[in-house]
């Protein structure tokens, strides 16, 4: 067990998996890129900036890679593929995820696709391992046809040493879901989150967890709490709210993202709702300061905080974003600070919640027009 300049004392997880308490998600360094008719990308990404990125992080102590064959089709593993180069293996945790890209296979969880796509992500990360693999969504066919086959076949990655943890995603919806299911006829995911937990028995959720992430209803358990009673541990995705939570985006000039960029269909972007996030997060600044790196210390600090069982994945897309997160979650909060984040996230919350509706039609609308 180390402790790093930052301050943060590396956490043993399921598996015995040694990591800094702040991964690095690979997601944006993929590049822009369309999956299932829609954009899945970041337009943002350059890659020269992404390698330096990963090499920043892995100066700075961390460890722990997050990765999936869909992030740009494999552009995100092989610019971790080129950065491995420079490190040694046993120093770094990889994770990456099969399941939202179907190639010409009948559906993504065929298990001789699973294979190809493991073996692809190897190559692409040149290496002959991984030490967690994700099943990335929930969909596994009509009547759940290729669940059962889908554990079998990670059970037989794991007995022929291609990957050590089986990880699953925690409550969520897959990403068509909204777009092609009416709200009332949507299945309880919390409820398909315990079956297939059942069924899969993982070693490792990836949740999406920040200050604006209600708490669970009254009696519900804490995903947190659930995951350490099964000896599972957690990755913490979207801890800054894609940026939302750093004050990064101001509503005078709102962003224009290009082609392939997730974010042209997400209503949270927009003029409206970006005002009022804006106007939410200034009892945080004035309590943590002004600036960016006071957000992002409010922002991290309180999912590192949160639980033992958990590391949190930051995105990033310059090395100076990675060095900005990397040095704000070393600098510890208080209790009462973690209180006045909850409340303070929580008003900002109800407020998003109330026009979400509206927000929701937009988008959704915008996400079907041909023009992107």
């Amino acid at each position: 067990m180390s402790i790093h300049e930052s301050g943060l004392e590396d956490r043993t997880l399921t598996g015995g998996l040694t990591v800094h308490p702040v991964g690095i998600g690979c997601w944006a360094i993929g590049g822009p890129d369309s999956n299932l008719g829609l954009p899945m990308g970041w337009s943002t990404a350059d890659d020269a900036a992404s390698l330096r990125g990963l090499e920043t992080a892995y100066e700075m102590g961390a460890n722990l890679f997050d990765t999936a064959d869909v992030y740009g089709h494999g552009h995100s593993e092989r610019i971790i593929g080129r950065f491995l180069h420079q490190v040694p293996r046993t120093s770094v945790v990889l994770s990456s995820k099969v399941g939202y890209f179907a190639g010409t296979a009948e559906h993504p969880y065929v298990p001789t696709h699973m294979r190809r796509q493991l073996e692809t992500s190897l190559e692409n990360l040149d290496t002959d391992h991984l030490e967690i693999y994700f099943l990335h969504n929930a969909n596994f066919g009509p009547d759940d046809r290729y669940l059962e086959e889908a554990i079998d076949t990670m059970r037989d990655f794991q007995e022929e040493g291609l990957i050590g943890c089986v990880g699953m995603r925690g409550p969520h919806r897959f990403v068509t879901d909204r777009l092609t299911v009416p709200k009332e006829q949507r299945e309880d995911k919390h409820a398909r989150f315990r079956y297939l937990f059942d069924q899969i028995q993982p070693g490792y959720l990836a949740v999406r967890y920040n200050a604006l992430t209600p708490p669970p209803p009254a009696g519900g358990p804490d995903i947190f709490a659930f995951a350490a009673e099964h000896g599972a541990s957690v990755l913490i995705n979207k801890p800054l709210g894609q940026g939302l939570l750093t004050g990064k985006y101001d509503p005078a000039r709102p962003p224009a993202f290009a082609a392939g960029d997730h974010r042209l269909r997400k209503a949270w972007f927009t003029p409206q709702a970006l005002g009022i996030i804006d106007r939410g997060l200034e009892p945080l600044r004035q309590r943590f300061g002004p600036d960016r790196q006071g957000l992002v210390r409010a922002a991290l600090g309180y999912c590192v905080q949160h639980a033992e069982n958990a590391a949190v994945l930051v995105g990033f897309t310059t090395p100076q974003q990675v060095a900005e997160n990397l040095t704000a979650a070393g600098s510890p909060l208080s209790a009462e600070d973690v209180v006045f984040i909850r409340e303070s996230a929580g008003r900002l919350q109800q407020e998003l919640d109330a026009a979400g509706e509206v927000f929701l039609d937009e988008t959704e609308a915008r996400a079907h027009d041909p023009r992107g």
